[in-house]
């Protein structure tokens, strides 16, 4: 998780909101990413989305199922769908999010028995050093707001 924060603070860096995210396999990063919404002027381009997108380059495949993924906040239903979709092994989240997670805070599709997929899912990983880099960038652009 220390390495998804890393991937935040880029976001951060770069005035996006800071979410980092790397997909592990075999004990290893294959891929990382952070949020580039705003730089890229792209409505998926979230750190789950391109770091799922990287893995899957660099593994020549789109079934992910011996990989898990670090993020810092708990992913929305894009990034919640695309897990599942890409089978996914495991999810380790740090901060709960409230408005958006579709994980644990407003439903759980990754858990969800319908799909033909479930990930299976840690949460709270780091979660204070999460939210806080998060209430950071916030209070931070009201101030600059």
């Amino acid at each position: 998780m220390t390495e998804a924060l890393q991937e935040a603070k880029k976001a951060f860096e770069k005035n996006e909101i800071p979410v980092g995210a790397v997909v592990v396999k075999d004990d290893k990063i294959i891929s990382r990413g952070h949020n580039l919404k705003e730089s890229q002027q792209d409505p998926t381009a979230h750190a789950e989305m391109l770091a799922i997108r990287s893995a899957a380059v660099k593994l020549g495949r789109w079934r992910l199922t011996d990989c898990a993924i670090y993020v810092t906040l708990e992913p929305c239903a894009m990034c919640a769908g695309a897990m599942v979709s890409a089978r996914i092994g495991r999810l380790i989240y740090g901060a709960d999010d409230p408005k958006a997670g579709a994980v644990r805070s407003l439903m759980n599709l990754v858990s969800d028995r319908r799909f033909n997929h479930q990930v299976a899912v840690e949460n709270g990983v780091l979660a204070e050093e999460c939210g806080a880099l998060l209430q950071d960038f916030f209070s931070f652009r009201r101030v600059k707001d």
